[in-house]
Formats: C-alpha cells, sequence, structure tokens
C-alpha cells in the first residue's frame, strides 16, 4: 500500500509560512503552536519521514526544525521515545486566559550572570591564617565601634597596594572603607547632592541597579553615546552633568578599555566645569592579552573617586570595598557616610593582613591564571561550535560579549533559561535613553561556575548558541 497522510500516525495541523523559507517557516509555526498552547507539554509529535510526506517537504527540513527546537529547549528527543513537547508549560489559573505560560526552572542549572567569581575557589586557608595573626595581633579598642573611615590598618594597606597595582595616588586618610560598591554609591550620591550636583552622566551600557542608586539621591542619569571606542565623554560637555560614572578599564558590559583621547577629555571635562569623575575599578586586576591599564585616578586625584571593591577578587559576602577621595572631599565623603563603621573590623583587619603578607597577590595571581583558561575555553568552544557568534571584550575581565546574528537575542537568552542556564542579554545592560544602535549579543560571566561545573556550563551555552 502507497503510504499517505492518513496512514503515517499522529496528525499535525500546521500551516509554515512559505515566505520565510521552508525551515524556518516550519521552525515558527511548531515554537507557536507549543508557546499558545496547541501542542501541550509531553505530546508526542510525529516522525520527521511523516509530518515531511504531510508537509510535502523533504524530510531533512523537517529533521532540522526538530533539532533547531531541541537546541532552544522548545522540544525533546530521546532513543526509543520520539519527539516530543518539553515539559516546560503550565496551564494558567482557571479563568485566567487560554494561553500557555512558559517558565524555566525555578533553580538555573548554570550561572553565566556576570558579578560574581569562583566562589568554591575562595582561599579559605590563607584567610583562616591573616584572620588569625590578625586577631592575635590587634589591639583591644580595635573591636569597638571604630573610626567611620573604616580601621587604618586596612586604608593602609590598600593606599600602598592600589599605588603599586593600579597606580592610584592616594594616602590612608583619602581611602574611606565602605560595606561595597552599592554603599559607596550611596554615600557619593548624599555628597554630590549636598554639594548642588543634580545630574550624573552614565555609559549607555551599564547596570540599572547603580543608575537607581543615583535616582534616589535624586540624581539625573542621562547617557552617554558608545561606539567602537568605548563612551564618548565629548559628549559630556552641554549635559549640565556636575559628575560622571564611568568603568574607564574594562568598560562594563561592552568589555572594552576607555580610548586613550576618551580618558583625557573626560580629565579636561573635569578639570575645566569642576565636575568630578566616578571610577569604577570593578575587575581591573584581571587582565590577559594586555598591558594593565591604569586608574584614571592616577591622571588627576583632585577630580576622580576611585571605587573598588573585594567583591570580585575574593568574595561579594564579605561586604568591602573602598573610595580613594580627593584630599578636598575626604572629610565631606566621611560625615556622608555616617558617624560609625559599617563593615565589620575582624573582616577588615583580616583583609589588610591578606593584603600585606602577599596572599592576596598570590590569589590574584592564581585566580587570573584560571579565568584566563576558562576564557580560552569558551573562545574555542563558541568558535567552533558556533561560527556565527563573534566573541568579545575578553582581553581582561570575568565576562564576554557574544555578538549574535541580528534578531537572535531573546530567542536565545529564553532557550537558555529553559535549558536551566542563567546569563543576560546585552539589552538587559542598555541604558533606556541610549541613543546608540541596539546590538544583539549574550554578556556571559565565565568565573560563576565552580571548576566542577564549567565543562557542563560550556557545553550548555554552546548548545544554545545559533
Amino acid at each position: 500500500m502507497v503510504e499517505s497522510w492518513a496512514t503515517l500516525g499522529v496528525d499535525l495541523h500546521l500551516e509554515p509560512a512559505a515566505a520565510r523559507g521552508l525551515r524556518r517557516g516550519l521552525t515558527d509555526a511548531l515554537r507557536d503552536a507549543v508557546r499558545t498552547g496547541r501542542l501541550a507539554p509531553g505530546t508526542r509529535l510525529p516522525s520527521s519521514r511523516a509530518l515531511a510526506a504531510d508537509l510535502g517537504i523533504a524530510r531533512n527540513t523537517v529533521a532540522e526544525a526538530f533539532a533547531d527546537l531541541v537546541a532552544e529547549g522548545w522540544l525533546t528527543a530521546r532513543q526509543g521515545s520520539g519527539t516530543r513537547v518539553a515539559e516546560l508549560a503550565t496551564m494558567p489559573p482557571r479563568g485566567g486566559g487560554a494561553t500557555f505560560r512558559h517558565r524555566p526552572p525555578e533553580r538555573p542549572a548554570y550561572d553565566l550572570i556576570p558579578g560574581t567569581p569562583d566562589l568554591a575557589a575562595f582561599p579559605r586557608t590563607e584567610w583562616l591564617k591573616a584572620a588569625r595573626r590578625a586577631l592575635t595581633t590587634a589591639p583591644y579598642h580595635a573591636l569597638g565601634y571604630g573610626d567611620p573611615r573604616g580601621r587604618p590598618e586596612l586604608r593602609t594597606a590598600l593606599a600602598g597596594y592600589l599605588a603599586r597595582v593600579r597606580g592610584v595616588r592616594t594616602d590612608p586618610e583619602q581611602v574611606l572603607i565602605t560595606s561595597g560598591f552599592a554603599h559607596a554609591l550611596r554615600v557619593v550620591g548624599t555628597l554630590l547632592r549636598a554639594r548642588g550636583v543634580r545630574t550624573v552622566a552614565v555609559e549607555s551600557y551599564g547596570l540599572d541597579t547603580y543608575r537607581g542608586l543615583l535616582q534616589q539621591s535624586a540624581l539625573a542619569t542621562p547617557a552617554l553615546p558608545y561606539d567602537e571606542l568605548g563612551t564618548d565623554t565629548r559628549a559630556l560637555t552641554g549635559t549640565g552633568a556636575g559628575a560622571v560614572l564611568l568603568t574607564p578599564a574594562h568598560q562594563f558590559p561592552m568589555g572594552t578599555p576607555l580610548h586613550p583621547d576618551r580618558r583625557a577629555a573626560v580629565i579636561d571635562w573635569a578639570r575645566r566645569t569642576g565636575g568630578l569623575v566616578l571610577e569604577d575599578d570593578y575587575d581591573g586586576e584581571f587582565r590577559y592579552d594586555r598591558q594593565p591599564v591604569g586608574a584614571l585616578q592616577g591622571f588627576d586625584p583632585d577630580r576622580v573617586i576611585y571605587f573598588g571593591t573585594a567583591s570580585k577578587s575574593l568574595a561579594p559576602g564579605l561586604r568591602l570595598g573602598w573610595m580613594v577621595l580627593p584630599a578636598a572631599l575626604a572629610e565631606e565623603a566621611a560625615a556622608a557616610k555616617g558617624g560609625a563603621d559599617t563593615a565589620g573590623a575582624l573582616e577588615q583587619l583580616t583583609l589588610a593582613e591578606f593584603i600585606t603578607s602577599g596572599a592576596y597577590d598570590r590569589h590574584v595571581r592564581s585566580s587570573r591564571l584560571r579565568y584566563r583558561r576558562r576564557r580560552d575555553a569558551l573562545a574555542a568552544a563558541v568558535g567552533a561550535r558556533a561560527p556565527e557568534v563573534t566573541v568579545t571584550g575578553i582581553a581582561a575581565g570575568l565576562h564576554a560579549v557574544l555578538r549574535l546574528p541580528p534578531g537572535m537575542e531573546q530567542s536565545v537568552v529564553q532557550a537558555a533559561a529553559w535549558q536551566g542556564l542563567a546569563l543576560n542579554g546585552l539589552a538587559f545592560h542598555r541604558h533606556p535613553e541610549a541613543v546608540a544602535e541596539p546590538l544583539d549579543a549574550l554578556v556571559v560571566g565565565y568565573a560563576t561556575p565552580p571548576d566542577s561545573a564549567w565543562a557542563g556550563a560550556l557545553d550548555a551555552l554552546c548548545r544554545v548558541l545559533p
């Protein structure tokens, strides 16, 4: 008997849009059928042979469409079980509508959100040794409420370290210890408002959390343009800004250093207008293929407020950050912070000992090697398995930007979530007022997974790339 659509198993009504090409049209039609609930979770689909005969198209076209949707997480394919709709949809509450609502796993299997180091690699043994030495030698009054600027031992250690490693020009009296970057930014927001500043310019790409903190201080946050040379600081003229927040050593998230001409332009602007540059040096110690880019603060310590933390180099749970302030602002910033120290004295003493003993340098160097190996593995895997994707912003830092073909960002981010992979698209970091042409890309943090999970995370990432 000649086989036909009537004898080949499960009926499936699809209307691929021919104008989009057979494979793309079929893929879109199947995806829409799952998204709208016409194909319920667990539904077994016809074989590629059966569906091809039913639609009058090549079997390879159907097989390729199935493979695309398996990679995106809409379908599953197992030997002996056929191709089925993935168990990813839940019916809405009764009376809540007739469509399905897709949701990713409650807890991602792999975390590639940038901003956190490999916490499994925290140097516990060396940290305990430093804590023991610090506590043994600390004077009893170190356990009191303390100087609101922070422990002098830590301020002294940081002044020396930052001068040696980042080219920062300061002394301990200008260092203010905070409980992280967000806390520091709140302090500076209070200081700026008290000085009459009403506008702080920010970069076109960054963290909305930090824009929000400035806005909580009633500060406007207009976006500066971004291009292949980085943030265009020449555009500060005419913004009315009294300060600008930048990530000059390694722009977050684009991953490029601020061009020397742009660095000179922002210092010139600050000198001409009396403005302040807020320099977020969030991962300045991690560079791989180039010489380190020194801190902008070294060009003009009187016009730059320098921010750093232990969050990327050690762990955010330590809640330790610092500011290096212009001498004229040190007392004002301490007053804006409040009348008591906000970071634990023992943690401060331990970090001071960790730095002065050389343990911090050793840890940063070993971390740099480990993260470089991960970065190299990421670039090699993407190049081999997703040649249409370009890996950028990898000369330094703890994340990479994966440039996607136009129009692909949202679907890839969704596919990643359904595969249990947490990551951000570039749009997540885009300022709502940015004027540059939007780019489709992923921002992939490669530091967070422990070594035991890195291979699995990288494989999961490559499965969802186009």
